[in-house]
């Protein structure tokens, strides 16, 4: 008899479970998310654990304009709550992370800022046995230089860097980083507002390496940006969404899937990528050192290398996914994108950032924050100058009231 309910409950289960879990060895989430059943998804149930998650804003699908919600499907899957912050560049990340002030479980930096975690001690050796889907990332973007021993990373999304323009703004499309330096378009240029993707366009205009060697090298490529600063209408990351879609500027320099975004909400956006060459960067997920749940961080991260995971993400925000299993069920709109996926003459010209030496780095920190508070036309100089005259003034009101005092003691 009790063998028998064992057999009757056994038969009520299966054939209550979805088609598609029973044929594929799959869980269905809901109806747009399936995951693999081969995975202990509810291993840190009841155990009421939060991991805080910090990566790029814009960044991954968030059940928006009927996308997946990524994280709710995760926290409902698991039963672990995530704490989803973003940031806008990579070095407000290592800023936040090394000063301290909050502590991550999950973070995405790009492979130069990789590098730099690395040699810092700040990432933690990942376990790939708690990742399995790991298998689905390319051959490709295992083992790269930022992470050659593949301890730390498993890449997320790829980008490459370019110009985006309003084609009801400008005359003529651009075709050159050098057409940022162009007055015609005074004060209707955005550009980045960190140093490595600014000193980048400014190293192609040059005709020099993304990656300086030395401190000289740095101060030579930076006066271009200094050069260019009189024509920037303003510096900036996220805010770039709300400045082209609204019309606000001309034309300015970002990531490529952000731009198929901008392009979306804009029909008159367009994107090309400059004949000097692009940066392609690797954004990677990473367990900080100072986590406390490395287990159910390397969770997420296999969870966000599921195909249909990958799937929503991508075609969410638009960049290029680093599986090829994800890429073949892209839709076609994405798939066929110039922007995501570029022609083989553009991805020759592709550069990418490698970790700096300490003085080279440091130098660069300098001359981004001197060329920032720089002014050519010497606003600068005449508001030191105004200062300088007004300490000399009171210093003068001083000198006279002592005088005076020491003039009626006698």
């Amino acid at each position: 008899m009790k063998r028998f309910v064992i057999l009757l409950l056994t038969a009520v289960l299966v054939l209550t479970m979805p088609l598609s879990a029973f044929a594929a060895g799959t869980i269905e989430v809901n109806e747009d998310v399936s995951v693999s059943a081969d995975y202990d998804w509810t291993r840190f149930k009841g155990q009421n654990i939060t991991l805080n998650v910090y990566n790029w804003g814009e960044y991954i699908s968030n059940g928006s304009d009927d996308s997946v919600d990524v994280v709710s499907a995760f926290e409902k899957l698991t039963g672990i709550k995530v704490n989803y912050t973003t940031f806008d560049s990579n070095e407000s990340m290592y800023a936040k992370l090394k000063s301290g002030a909050a502590d991550y479980d999950v973070v995405v930096p790009s492979d130069y800022m990789v590098a730099k975690m690395i040699s810092e001690g700040m990432l933690m050796p990942l376990n790939y046995d708690n990742i399995p889907n790991f298998q689905n990332i390319d051959e490709n973007y295992r083992f790269a230089d930022y992470d050659p021993e593949n301890k730390y990373t498993v890449p997320y999304m790829l980008c490459t860097t370019g110009i985006i323009y309003n084609t009801t703004m400008v005359d003529k499309a651009p075709t050159s980083w050098a057409d940022l330096w162009d007055e015609q378009y005074a004060g209707n240029i955005l550009m980045f507002n960190n140093s490595r993707d600014a000193y980048a366009i400014a190293a192609f205009k040059a005709g020099k390496s993304i990656n300086p060697e030395s401190p000289e090298e740095v101060d030579e490529v930076v006066e271009e940006l200094k050069a260019q600063k009189p024509l920037v209408q303003a510096y900036v990351m996220d805010e770039i969404f709300d400045k082209m879609i609204g019309g606000e500027a001309a034309i300015g320099v970002y990531y490529s899937g952000d731009a198929i975004t901008m392009i979306d909400d804009n029909p008159d956006l367009a994107w090309v990528f400059p004949e000097e060459g692009s940066v392609l960067s690797v954004d990677s997920m990473c367990i900080p050192a100072t986590s406390e749940h490395e287990e159910a961080a390397e969770m997420f991260i296999n969870f966000m290398c599921e195909v249909d995971i990958g799937k929503a993400n991508a075609e969410y925000i638009g960049y290029t996914t680093p599986m090829e299993v994800v890429r073949e069920v892209l839709d076609d709109e994405l798939k066929n994108s110039e922007i995501a996926f570029p022609s083989e003459e553009v991805e020759e010209k592709e550069a990418v950032f490698t970790a700096l030496s300490d003085d080279v780095n440091n130098e660069l920190d300098v001359k981004w924050s001197e060329m920032k508070s720089y002014d050519e036309g010497g606003s600068g100089y005449l508001f030191l100058l105004l200062l300088l005259a007004m300490l000399a003034l009171a210093c003068f009101n001083i000198w006279r009231k002592l005088r005076r005092k020491t003039r009626n003691m006698y």
